[in-house]
């Protein structure tokens, strides 16, 4: 992406007020825009964030190298053991927060590997199968704190910090 080349990009018009990037997890670059946006200010906007762009497309592509798709034969493994491990990390837990989700659900989620929704229902993504113990131990516990925390408080975090001290090294597993 040097400044010779112009960077190629998806455009995706909407009724946004601004401009935004994204590389998406196949690395490819897109530009959300305002419907009435000039092209030409679209690709200026583009290429004075062309540094920002090359630092993150190379985090991206390490990121897709060191964390492939998983073959089928992987996938049905992670699979396998989310469904057998997690219920019961769930339950140990919840027994320790005094925090009990109205149900656990198995996806293949990509972009995250958690969640709870308002009525307290958790989805694992099968994916953080692939993690340490520890880092999936620290999502777990995650999740649990949002059914009495709905957001990223300084609260939420003491919650997570009464039952794993050490989240922050738990939670950077997850980012390497």
């Amino acid at each position: 992406m040097d400044s010779k080349n112009a960077v190629s990009y998806e455009l995706i018009r909407s009724s946004r007020r601004s401009l935004a990037l994204e590389i998406t997890p196949d690395c490819r670059v897109v530009v959300r825009a305002p419907m009435r946006t000039a092209q030409k200010q679209i690709d200026a906007f583009v290429a004075a964030h062309e540094e920002w762009l090359a630092v993150h497309m190379a985090r991206q592509q390490a990121r897709r190298a060191a964390h492939p798709e998983p073959t089928p034969e992987q996938r049905e493994a992670y699979l396998c053991r989310a469904r057998e491990e997690l219920p019961d990390r769930v339950a140990r837990y919840s027994a320790m927060m005094g925090l009990y989700p109205a149900g656990i659900t198995i996806t293949g989620a990509r972009t995250r590997f958690g969640s709870c929704s308002g009525k307290n229902r958790i989805s694992f993504s099968w994916r953080l199968m692939a993690y340490p113990d520890a880092a999936i131990d620290y999502v777990v516990v995650h999740e649990l704190a949002h059914i009495r925390h709905k957001n990223h408080s300084a609260a939420f975090y003491d919650c997570i910090a009464q039952v794993l001290p050490d989240w922050r090294e738990r939670r950077a597993l997850l980012r390497e």
